[in-house]
């Protein structure tokens, strides 16, 4: 989970934290004055439990949903022993915690286990209503658990949906990937077939010389198996890959063509030609244009974007820095599923990719780093 995932969960049980205690203090309020004397102390004590049981159940939805359905039985059970002593329980507060318990498990759990608990929620409504039909609670606990259930089967359809579209993504990332791998794969044995001509021709005219020919085809041989196995990796199942495409352009053109559709854009590469791995030069294309589009996409205020490549001791360097002014639309989860596919690419490959706001709070940035592979001996 990433810092901002984290943050606004806390800040989502934080808030529903509030809503809680206002409901039991308006709860304990309304009994006082209705019943009168420690009437409210029952039902405050049950929908504390329950709530607190709601704010806590992303750590375990099973038994936080069990346990908060449990309580709610005993109460209903109270106020049966104590008719006409005790209101009416689960009350409102306590509802609105059992609503957001089933409303989890509805999203989360397998269906056979939510619909368990959803059963047994039912359960306590059903014998609410046998013990305090006249009165209006009941309603209000049915109501509750209605919409608590409607939540849960919504956001359980938007989750599958999200779960298809990252297959879909991952599908279409393996193709390009199966393309790329046979483009590597050719490339090096190509230099191999070149290299073992030569050293025909040099075995005839030098024989002395043939090691040092073989010595190369040995390097170029030990250069595909580095390459195809670190592609091949990038085959396994993940849970969300880019569906971005390199393409045959260089990043020269993708910048030129990028600062055509919105802000400047300045490019910064080695002097040198790269003598990097296919699969570095890549991925580092596809950093960049992932970087680029969600710039397009999300901060067209940005005026300029600097995008710098670099080679340093730790590998290859990539950063791309807008600057947006703050305020600029920019979701959570910036550029989808193509970030985060970048991201578990680059881990594959045994770099690391780190992006949200600058420290002055105007723009964005991502950052990259990719380790050269060493050559290994056959």
């Amino acid at each position: 989970m990433t810092i901002p995932d984290r943050w606004v969960k806390v800040a989502s049980d934080a808030g529903l934290g509030i809503l809680f205690l206002g409901a039991i203090v308006l709860q304990a309020f309304a009994l006082a004055r209705s019943w009168g004397g420690a009437s409210w102390v029952p039902g405050a004590i049950a929908a504390a439990v329950v709530c607190g049981l709601a704010v806590a159940r992303r750590r375990e939805r099973t038994w936080t949903a069990v346990a908060g359905l449990a309580v709610a039985a005993l109460a209903v059970l109270l106020g049966m022993l104590f008719a006409g002593r005790l209101p009416a329980e689960p009350g409102p507060a306590t509802a609105l915690g059992l609503a957001v318990l089933i409303g989890s498990a509805v999203r989360t759990l397998a269906p056979v286990r939510a619909g368990l608990i959803v059963g047994a929620g039912l359960v306590v409504i059903a014998a609410q209503l046998a013990a305090g039909p006249t009165s209006a609670v009941p309603a209000i606990a049915a109501a509750t658990w209605l919409a608590g259930l409607a939540a849960g089967l919504a956001l359980r359809l938007l989750d599958a949906k999200a779960r298809a579209a990252a297959d879909r993504v991952r599908r279409a990332e393996r193709l390009e990937l199966a393309r790329e791998l046979h483009d590597i794969v050719a490339h090096h044995i190509t230099g191999m077939l070149i290299q073992s001509q030569a050293a025909q021709v040099v075995a005839r005219r030098n024989p002395e010389k043939v090691s040092e020919s073989l010595t190369e085809i040995e390097a170029a041989g030990s250069d595909a198996m580095i390459a195809m196995r670190r592609v091949v990796e990038l085959l396994r199942d993940t849970e969300d890959v880019a569906p971005a495409s390199p393409g045959p352009e260089g990043l020269s053109a993708l910048v030129e063509r990028f600062g055509k559709q919105c802000a400047q854009v300045r490019l910064s590469v080695p002097d040198d030609e790269p003598d990097w791995p296919p699969e570095v030069t890549s991925t580092v294309y596809r950093i960049v244009q992932e970087a680029l589009t969600n710039v397009l996409r999300h901060a067209p205020h940005a005026r300029s974007v600097d995008v710098t490549v670099g080679r340093d001791t730790e590998g290859v360097t990539v950063e791309v820095v807008d600057d947006a002014p703050p305020g600029s639309a920019r979701p959570h989860h910036r550029g989808g599923y193509g970030l985060i596919g970048m991201r578990e690419r680059v881990e594959t490959l045994g770099g690391s990719l780190s992006a949200g706001p600058r420290p002055s709070g105007a723009g964005w940035s991502v950052r990259t780093t990719l380790p050269i592979p060493t050559r290994e001996p056959r």
